[in-house]
């Protein structure tokens, strides 16, 4: 069976959820081959090869650290070059989607960006897309070269898959251009103890009929109870409410859970676009004629404030 590369998304050895959900779409059209790069690569091999990598390629430089992504770019073009692949899947961030990008030039092969699901085809891996404000949705396959995928967070189920994981160093040359944007600092995000909005399992956002800053408390307190990420609509964004960094939508983040509450959120197609391929919706508003109802599988006719209280009293209750 052909090998497929990996590209290891981790924290000094912590491997993040959209890692392993690539190696279960990995294990659809191939054999995963494992890439980590950095501090802590090493000890990424054991929870990679409890999910199904057979091989996990490390290599460990102060480059990767020091400068911004053409050594890790370096590092999976010499993993490419050694292993051959059929093709070459990246987590959709905003890094991965670079690495992706400049490692399709340099191999000459074409690029497929969000995948939101993977299967085989007989002519290589067939992705497909939400497109459009996510009004579509597309199969596609790379028709020139080795096919080069970044897939959005929560595609796909984490499956335990245990493999060898054999660890083996990889050997990397750095370019000249690897050392041309040099790190200069950096500030640690402030943790809030909740997940990563756009790895999360379940989101709750909150809107201009959250009425204001001191208001998302409400929304905060439900996401703690079902252990939930914190988002934005642009209109609270914008009013100054919620952090930037919070925004769901067409000009913030896209994500894609289990579950998305939107309370007090109208669903401009704006909104929508970024929160559209949810695996289940659930809209609090008390205007019934609002958009939103459009497109949800459960609608809450009803006043924010009387309903999100009740709906977090009774989470707290059921789980004890």
């Amino acid at each position: 069976m052909a090998e497929v590369l990996v590209y290891v998304d981790h924290v000094d050895g912590a491997v993040r959820k959209p890692t392993l959900e690539l190696l279960t779409l990995a294990r659809r059209i191939g054999e995963p081959v494992a890439v980590a790069l950095g501090s802590g690569a090493e000890n990424t091999a054991a929870t990679l090869a409890e999910h199904g990598a057979v091989k996990v390629l490390t290599h460990d430089a102060s480059e990767y650290a020091e400068y911004l992504v053409v050594p890790k770019v370096d590092a999976l073009q010499a993993a490419y070059e050694q292993v051959s692949p059929a093709a070459v899947l990246v987590p959709s961030s905003a890094e991965g989607k670079e690495i992706a990008a400049r490692l399709a030039l340099r191999i000459g092969s074409g690029i497929i960006t969000d995948a939101v699901d993977l299967e085989a085809g007989d002519e290589g891996p067939v992705a497909t897309q939400s497109v459009f404000a996510a009004s579509f949705t597309t199969k596609s396959r790379v028709s020139k070269g080795t096919p080069v995928i970044t897939v959005k967070p929560n595609s796909a189920a984490v499956e335990a898959a245990p493999a060898a994981g054999t660890v083996e160093a990889l050997s990397v040359t750095f370019s000249e251009k690897a050392t041309g944007t040099k790190v200069t600092g950096r500030t640690p995000r402030e943790s809030t103890g909740r997940p990563e909005l756009t790895e999360a399992a379940i989101v709750v956002s909150g809107g201009r009929g959250v009425g204001g800053a001191e208001n998302f408390a409400l929304i905060e307190t439900l996401a703690d109870s079902l252990g939930a990420a914190v988002g934005a609509s642009r209109a609270a964004v914008d009013a100054g409410w919620y952090p930037h960094t919070n925004q769901v939508g067409q000009t913030g983040k896209s994500v894609s859970p289990q579950l998305y509450i939107a309370t007090g959120i109208s669903g401009a197609i704006q909104h929508r676009a970024g929160m559209q391929t949810s695996k289940t919706i659930v809209a609090i508003n008390k205007d019934a004629e609002a958009p939103i109802f459009d497109l949800v599988d459960y609608g809450i006719v009803g006043d924010l404030f009387e309903v999100v209280p009740q709906l977090t009293e009774q989470i707290r209750a059921r789980k004890g």
